[in-house]
């Protein structure tokens, strides 16, 4: 797997997971041990475990990772990253968590600027406590 990321979200994501050291923990594993890619128009460096920063044309870079072996490839919390992997055909799957809460608002990743898409779904699931994935 590899990841693409936002700047916020690495920043979040850096200034916690390398703590977690537990050999058992499934997650912090393979955030801290596999390849992470991310994509900002503001970072000049990133500094977590096997972080790289993509540089220039993201699009180029992204999909010359699609073209690597590695397994596939998730955005962790860019809407904007997102919809311009959607706008360039780059995204093969969508796995879309959907949970019980209202906020009023936050961003919306098929907001302002998005692309009309069709999407057929595979899957669904729910958690017990009322979570949604769609696949």
């Amino acid at each position: 797997m590899l990841s693409s990321w936002g700047a916020g979200p690495i920043e979040i994501f850096a200034g916690s997971w390398p703590d977690a050291t537990d050999p058992t923990d499934e997650i912090a594993a393979a955030l801290n041990t596999r390849p992470k890619f991310v994509a900002s128009r503001t970072l000049k460096e990133v500094s977590w475990n096997n972080s790289h920063l993509l540089k220039g044309d993201v699009v180029g870079e992204v999909a010359k990772l699609k073209e690597q072996d590695g397994g596939e490839i998730q955005v962790h919390g860019s809407g904007n990253l997102l919809k311009t992997l959607l706008k360039h055909d780059l995204v093969d799957t969508l796995r879309i968590w959907q949970f019980p809460v209202v906020l009023g608002t936050g961003k919306r990743p098929f907001g302002e600027g998005a692309i009309p898409l069709a999407f057929r779904l595979v899957e669904s699931q729910q958690t017990s406590a009322g979570a949604v994935l769609y696949v």
